[in-house]
């Protein structure tokens, strides 16, 4: 009734109903993390300099369907083992655009998460990850330090898109999500380059993302196919505690096919059976870095 009443007064209906009290929180978090600019250039103070201009022009294309996301910026930085870490900066206003849907995401899966996940959920994080480890290796002997190797440029986006669809309906989250997926990432000489699978890391919906990816991806799978076999995830990092070192051999065989079923593989020299009594330095660097 409401539209139609609009349009008979000749006013334009918005495909999407998104509030701008969503668009509005969702600036006030990415403006107190002071992040780089994206490519772009545009800075936090230069965003909020025309503050209502930008953020209305940002709800008006979401809220019609133009909404359009530019390419991410890469930045490259050190990693502790001598090698280097991509990660993905989006312009300002994307930035806006994927913390309002990571917000809404966020209330939505909280409640179906697994227990043992630890990784970019709220009041948890690796030292709660970390005490529950050391309590179950009191109590099995053996564990499978696991690590996956570029996890957040392998991500399957197809299964992504299926997986999301099991719990949300709002179309515009759906078409947002996917276009944010398959942004291209400019490197540091300009360049573009396409991307078919992966979710940049960085960017504010890609936590999110990757945790909803690995909740049916590997939480799911295991308390589906092994509920004996209790584990701590944290990202794309785990720990699975075994009770014999043949249990361990068997179960990291079958969750390396599992993995390579779903675009992903074991880090060959990260991912380690350990004894479980020697672990805990270990685990806490893993669980840490």
């Amino acid at each position: 009734m409401g539209d139609e009443l609009m349009e008979r007064q000749g006013l334009k209906v918005k495909p999407f109903v998104i509030s701008k009290y969503l668009i509005m929180d969702a600036w006030h978090k990415v403006r107190s993390n002071h992040g780089a600019p994206g490519i772009d250039r545009v800075s936090i103070d230069e965003f909020q300099s025309n503050e209502r201009s930008n953020l209305y022009k940002l709800w008006n294309r979401m809220s019609s369907g133009s909404y359009f996301p530019k390419p991410v910026r890469a930045v490259t930085i050190p990693k502790a083992d001598g090698k280097q870490r991509v990660l993905g900066v989006p312009n300002i206003e994307d930035r806006i655009a994927q913390s309002a849907v990571a917000n809404l995401l966020e209330k939505v899966l909280e409640p179906f998460f697994h227990q043992d996940s630890y990784g970019f959920r709220p009041n948890r994080g690796a030292k709660d990850a970390l005490l529950v480890t050391r309590k179950r290796c009191w109590e099995t002997d053996w564990v499978i330090d696991l690590d996956i190797q570029a996890f957040f440029d392998n991500v399957d986006h197809d299964l992504m898109i299926k997986a999301l669809k099991h719990h949300v309906s709002d179309r515009w989250i759906l078409i947002y999500v996917e276009r944010w997926l398959k942004t291209p990432l400019q490197l540091e000489d300009g360049t573009t380059v396409q991307r078919e699978k992966g979710t940049p890391q960085g960017a504010p919906i890609s936590p999110i993302l990757a945790n909803l990816f690995m909740h049916y991806g590997f939480d799911m799978w295991m308390q589906r196919t092994h509920p004996d076999a209790r584990f701590e995830r944290y990202a794309d990092d785990a720990v699975i505690h075994c009770s014999s070192l043949e249990e361990a051999k068997s179960l990291k065989e079958a969750l390396s096919a599992r993995l390579e079923s779903i675009g992903l593989k074991l880090h060959p020299e990260k991912t380690k059976i350990v004894y479980c009594k020697d672990a805990n330095r270990s685990l806490s660097y893993e669980f840490n870095r």
